[in-house]
């Protein structure tokens, strides 16, 4: 029998891989076409001795596997910010040990980067993404710890199953950094 969680990733995957997946398997949940959500990643054992109430309302049993992380998620990002304007307004307490975000966007096969029309604006480059025939909705849960490691998970709209979910520290590297700059000091 597979070694697996309850969600299906690895048990021997690390912490914050399963933290990536468990958040990718609750959006999923949610279904497509959904504001970016933001989760504070906080260390299991430190949540359920610092609030063992919040630990009892989000089902924690105290049987989870040393070093496990817990993904709380915040507040809804701010309607009409810009993503990377509204990162750099976050500062996370102590206690938080990373986060992680999930966004979804459109992208195209690197294929199609020489037909890109020139002189468009971002409007207008967005329109463009939009309307091309071999665009691929993607849904990005990208996280980071405050020691600097990195996790990302990217499903794609047409292959919305938890088996097709790839996985990489490498994935969203400019997401991942705007991520990290929130634990800047």
């Amino acid at each position: 029998m597979p070694n697996h969680t309850p969600s299906g990733s690895p048990m021997t995957a690390s912490p914050l891989t399963r933290a990536v997946l468990e958040i990718d398997e609750y959006v999923a949940g949610l279904g497509w076409d959904r504001p970016a959500l933001l989760f504070a990643l906080v260390d299991t054992a430190s949540l359920r001795g610092q609030e063992p109430s919040l630990a009892d309302r989000i089902g924690l049993t105290g049987e989870e596997a040393e070093g496990n992380l817990t993904p709380i998620e915040q507040e809804e990002l701010p309607a009409g910010t810009p993503l990377d304007e509204f990162l750099g307004t976050i500062a996370w307490p102590d206690a938080v040990a990373g986060c992680a975000l999930t966004v979804e966007r459109l992208m195209l096969p690197p294929s199609a980067e020489s037909s890109v029309p020139e002189g468009l604006d971002e409007s207008g480059l967005n329109r463009w993404v939009a309307e091309h025939p071999d665009r691929q909705e993607v849904r990005m849960t990208v996280a980071v710890l405050r020691d600097g490691r990195r996790e990302s998970a990217l499903r794609l709209r047409e292959k919305d199953a938890s088996t097709e979910v790839l996985t990489g520290a490498g994935l969203v590297p400019g997401l991942a950094e705007a991520l990290a700059a929130t634990f800047a000091e």
